[in-house]
């Protein structure tokens, strides 16, 4: 796969991914690992979404795969986790995305608002609810989503012709950002494409803007997404999955 050299010490995607809100960090985790995770992944159903027959995405991954439960918490995530997050961080959702001929999407310029909890509890400050796979969600204030990171782990390789993500890097210093100012943002900025290996990972800040084409070749683009953070929910909120997948 061509495509820049991703940074593997910590002290080389740290300052990445503070000043840009990104970065692509190579070889993360064990082919073990990973042929573990495309096992478990195949054994097990549940959220499970389809498009002509063929899996796509799935959410809940945390509550109904073992092997990405294990993930969440083992060295290798937690040695990404933890530098940004600290020691107390935990993860709240795990989701799956797949990229073959059968099922195969763009996304449009966004930021990850959204976040998954255990039921629906009216808190000022949070809005837009909606049901997802069985599943409360919901876009908390701002603050929420600036203590958040997200893990997203290549189970395949990732190339220029695989549908890769792009992201606008430094967009997330500029909060939820309105329709108007997403549009200013991509007028402006020079996007950048995350070329990943099988075992990479791409970490993020949920309000960092990004999209991605469909793929242009067919085969797998699978990839693991885990976001973490530290902080409880207010007022009876809770995350879906706190308190049991802890990351350090």
């Amino acid at each position: 796969m061509n495509g820049p050299t991703a940074p593997t010490g910590v002290n080389d995607w740290l300052p990445l991914l503070e000043r840009r809100g990104f970065a692509v960090v190579a070889g993360c985790v064990e082919e073990t690992v990973i042929a573990e995770l495309v096992k478990g992944l195949a054994e097990t159903e549940g959220s499970q979404r389809q498009r002509r027959g063929s899996l796509y995405a799935r959410r809940n991954l945390l509550e109904e795969v073992p092997a990405v439960q294990q993930l969440a918490h083992s060295a290798p995530i937690r040695a990404l986790v933890t530098p940004v997050l600290g020691v107390g961080a935990f993860a709240v959702r795990g989701l799956l995305f797949d990229k073959t001929p059968a099922a195969n999407w763009k996304v449009a310029w966004h930021q990850d608002l959204a976040i998954a909890v255990r039921r629906r509890v009216e808190v000022p400050g949070f809005g837009a609810w909606s049901m997802k796979a069985g599943v409360a969600h919901v876009q908390p204030p701002a603050a929420i989503l600036e203590q958040m990171l997200t893990v997203r782990l290549h189970l395949d390789d990732c190339g220029a012709e695989n549908g890769p993500l792009q992201v606008l890097p430094g967009s997330q210093r500029e909060g939820r950002l309105p329709a108007a100012e997403i549009r200013r943002w991509r007028e402006r900025a020079v996007p950048e494409v995350c070329l990943v290996p099988r075992g990479g990972c791409v970490l993020m800040r949920p309000l960092l803007l990004h999209a991605s084409s469909a793929a242009q070749l067919p085969g797998h683009r699978r990839v693991v997404h885990l976001e973490f953070t530290t902080q409880p929910l207010p007022e009876g909120l809770e995350w879906l999955a706190a308190g049991t997948i802890p990351c350090g």
